[in-house]
């Protein structure tokens, strides 16, 4: 960092920044945190929820450590007081033998026995027998200046003996004592070098002192009781956690039964069909006089209204399809002859007029429309009561090839084009059924875009389950209106005009798609934005014709009938006569 010499200030930082200031940001981001308290209380809600186990445990663990940490400071304090009182009294005591019993006015020197002066009496008071090891005591004169002091030690004599000898008080130490109020109380003082003592100021018969005795073992006592008190309430915490987890847990494991019953009716698919709902709560966990019983029994209550639901459901449904595969069924023959009578009269001898004609052939053409519905209701009712589909081993790729053949011959103004694997794409399925769904497919690409829309149809291995087989069709037309894409696969689902039904569309092709795909153990998925629409059709693959060769492809599959469209690449394929193959060296993963 370069700084300015004339003011000390970081070179570069702005005029009247402090100096040290440096100009430059710090190199790296900082830490972003959430300033406004809608940003603080997104993230408390974005914060993992602690489990009801959890919650219990660490409350009563810390109920438990507040009323430790109470006992244990009330019991410090009455310690701590018990104690303080005791040093009191016996610094009274030795305050007595210092300053001498009181007895009226003046004062009377203490005996000395060789002449000497004060200063050898006062140490050797200190040191006196009774006296505890570092009484200190200080002469306080008229004036309240500290005169002659002392302060008992212990160190070895010259014959290796501890002997007890008292010795003057530092400058230090005689300045510390000198704070001490001249009221008569007991004080605590931190005198240096010696610790904390007890000090007080009394007046007796050898004068006015400062006296004082160490508190270091009172101290020491209550620093041994908090150290055993922390230690004791740790060790019982940890325990209590322990124990609490375990008594806890013991004691949610009915609430876990409870919630394994509701985890698996939610598992069952009680959207559609015949659903079997025996589930229920064990009835040692569904006793109302408990509160896990209360749930557990208020959850069979539930199961059971809603098995009958379901019941009641099924019965409406299956009575509903009954009718209407008999219905359809019924009106296949009706139908049949309408559109029979109305040709034999259109082609009939007898001279009929214009308008006759046209009436005729909108009857035709109305009864083989309804036609088409009768047989698609009635596929429907079929599928939906579980009529097992035929099943045998199937080629995918001839049946795409055939029926973009059909459908480039039914939609000219289109552009259409294949993308087949060079290897067998072989699935175990209703060759019939198949067929309708990719016609069903393609007719919905061709009715619902407008000319000039490329219609892509491919065949691919799915990376992902690998045991699939994926059939594609794309177009880059106007795409399905977004509330529409939930609902494309309902029966008589209709959109806007963008995907109208110009072509007399029944509303049930993609319905059909979906059963029959369903109906293989396969699955049917979409994907639409403007200029890009993807349904996916997910098959599984018939193992044990995976590795069959292209030999047998050949022999078993259907040769291409159409012709190439103008100006489509051609690529030739094991098949009777070349293909319109776009290649694509990477295949898009299906959606949904």
């Amino acid at each position: 960092m370069a700084f300015s010499p004339a003011d000390g200030a970081p070179a570069g930082a702005p005029a009247g920044a402090p100096a040290g200031a440096s100009a430059a940001a710090p190199a790296g981001p900082r830490p972003s945190r959430p300033s406004s308290p809608s940003g603080r209380r997104s993230a408390r809600r974005h914060r993992r929820p602690w489990s009801l186990r959890t919650r219990l445990v660490f409350s009563a663990v810390g109920l438990i450590a507040v009323v430790c940490a109470v006992i244990g400071t009330v019991t410090t304090i009455a310690l701590h007081t018990y104690l303080y009182d005791q040093v009191d009294k016996q610094l009274s005591g030795v305050a007595m033998r210092v300053a001498g019993p009181p007895f009226g006015i003046g004062k009377t020197p203490l005996p000395d026995s060789g002449g000497g002066r004060w200063t050898e009496d006062i140490r050797d008071t200190v040191a006196g027998p009774g006296q505890p090891m570092g009484t200190l005591a200080a002469e306080v004169g008229d004036g309240g200046e500290l005169g002659d002091s002392a302060i008992s030690s212990q160190h070895e004599s010259t014959t290796g003996e501890p002997r007890i000898s008292g010795s003057s008080l530092t400058s230090a130490q005689r300045k510390a004592l000198s704070q001490v109020p001249r009221d008569g109380a007991e004080h605590t003082v931190d005198i240096p070098d010696k610790g904390e003592y007890r000090v007080t100021y009394v007046i007796g018969g050898h004068g006015d002192f400062l006296v004082g005795i160490p508190t270091a073992e009172a101290q020491n006592t209550i620093d041994t009781l908090i150290l055993a008190e922390v230690s004791v309430t740790a060790a019982g915490l940890v325990a209590a956690g322990i124990a609490g987890a375990a008594m806890v847990g013991i004691s949610l494991r009915p609430l876990r039964r409870v919630a394994a019953t509701a985890t698996r009716v939610s598992e069952l698919p009680l959207h559609s069909g015949e659903v079997a709902l025996s589930e229920r709560v064990p009835s040692s966990e569904a006793d109302p006089r408990t509160e896990v019983g209360q749930v557990g029994a208020a959850l069979n209550r539930m199961l059971g209204h809603v098995e009958s639901a379901l019941a009641a459901r099924q019965e409406s449904e299956t009575r509903v399809r009954q009718f209407v595969a008999d219905a359809s069924h019924e009106l296949r023959t009706p139908l049949a002859s309408i559109r029979g009578y109305a040709e034999l009269t259109r082609r009939g001898r007898e001279e009929i007029g214009p308008d006759t004609r046209h009436a005729l052939g909108r009857v035709e053409s109305e009864a083989a429309r309804m036609t088409g519905l009768v047989e698609d209701l009635l596929l429907l009712a079929r599928l939906d009561a579980g009529r097992p589909v035929e099943r045998a081993e199937l080629d995918l790729s001839p049946l795409v090839v055939d029926a973009v053949s059909d459908a480039r011959a039914a939609g000219p103004d289109h552009k259409w084009r294949l993308e087949l694997p060079d290897d067998p794409a072989v699935v175990y399925g209703d060759d019939a059924r198949l067929r309708q769904v990719l016609v069903n497919l393609l007719a919905n690409a061709r009715t619902h875009t407008p000319p000039g829309t490329t219609v892509t149809a491919r065949v691919y291995p799915s990376p992902y389950p690998a045991s699939r087989v994926s059939l594609e069709v794309e177009d880059d037309g106007p795409g399905i209106p977004p509330d529409l894409l939930p609902h494309v696969f309902e029966r008589f689902a209709r959109g806007d005009a963008s995907r109208s039904r110009a072509a007399g569309s029944t509303g049930l092709g993609l319905a059909i798609v979906h059963a029959v795909v369903t109906a293989h153990g396969g699955q049917v998925t979409v994907d639409s934005v403007p200029g890009r629409t993807v349904f996916g059709v997910h098959l599984p693959v018939h193992r044990s014709s995976v590795h069959r060769s292209s030999a047998h492809r050949s022999s078993t599959g259907l040769p291409f009938t159409g012709l190439p469209g103008p100006g489509l690449p051609r690529t030739r394929r094991p098949y009777a006569k070349p293909l319109f193959i776009s290649p694509s060296p990477t295949h898009r993963h299906p959606t949904g």
